[in-house]
């Protein structure tokens, strides 16, 4: 199989305009991967499938990834005066990133038996601009795993032909693989609470005065459950 680097380059040929970085791995795996343009992410997804050389025709698993915002230091070379002589000099300074959501997809050929290629999507934030163009027009394999990323993470797949939550029930209302995610404190519903589960449940039922006998009773019944 080709290197990414030459993969890149072809894509790069193939579809004037799409922006294509390379991604460093420095763990063990050491298996660099593609970060995509999201405007491209579609052509460039099918030109991965399509072409002769690859046919990455199969898309063995899709992932989530949360990144909150984030500062990184760096040294860069700044002119100063020095004892009365400009001279360049390292200075750190601090880099704000802003947070966003990424999706990463798998991609082997079964034609051809070579593979991983790795590439990325980013969303342009974790807030209104949690939206990606779907991938499961062009690997119908990552339809049930974007759904899974839509209900853990809230990414918004478009053109998704069937987005919905998977794990989570309809009326749930967040992301539970979110970083900045919080459990409730209204554990009433689980079956055997523990250690600090228990603990919030307690704290729970005690602040809600609100409720009539009956509820509370049940509250206190299912806190109480070993």
């Amino acid at each position: 199989m080709e290197s990414l680097e030459q993969i890149k380059a072809r894509i790069e040929t193939a579809l004037p305009g799409a922006k294509v970085d390379m991604v460093p791995n420095p763990g063990p795996a050491n298996q660099p991967s593609l970060l995509i343009d999201n405007e491209h992410a579609p052509a460039i997804a099918k030109f991965l499938r399509d072409d002769a050389a690859l046919r990455l025709d199969f898309c063995s698993n899709v992932t989530g990834v949360d990144w909150l915002d984030r500062v990184r230091k760096k040294t860069v070379k700044v002119k100063k005066l020095v004892e009365g002589e400009e001279k360049e000099v390292d200075e750190p300074i601090e880099e704000r990133i802003p947070g966003c959501l990424e999706v990463v997809y798998h991609l082997f050929s079964l034609a051809h038996k070579h593979g991983p290629v790795i590439i990325r999507m980013r969303t342009i934030d974790r807030g209104d601009g949690s939206r990606l163009p779907s991938l499961t027009p062009i690997w119908r394999s990552a339809e049930f795993q974007e759904r899974e990323i839509f209900d853990l993470y809230g990414v918004h797949f478009e053109v998704h032909p069937d987005l919905r939550r998977i794990l989570m029930w309809d009326e749930f209302e967040d992301h539970p693989m979110r970083k900045d995610y919080r459990d409730p404190d209204d554990y009433e519903w689980e079956p055997t609470p523990h250690d600090d589960v228990l603990a919030r449940a307690k704290q729970h039922s005690a602040s809600r005065p609100e409720l009539d006998g009956a509820e509370a009773l049940r509250a206190k019944g299912s806190v109480n459950r070993d």
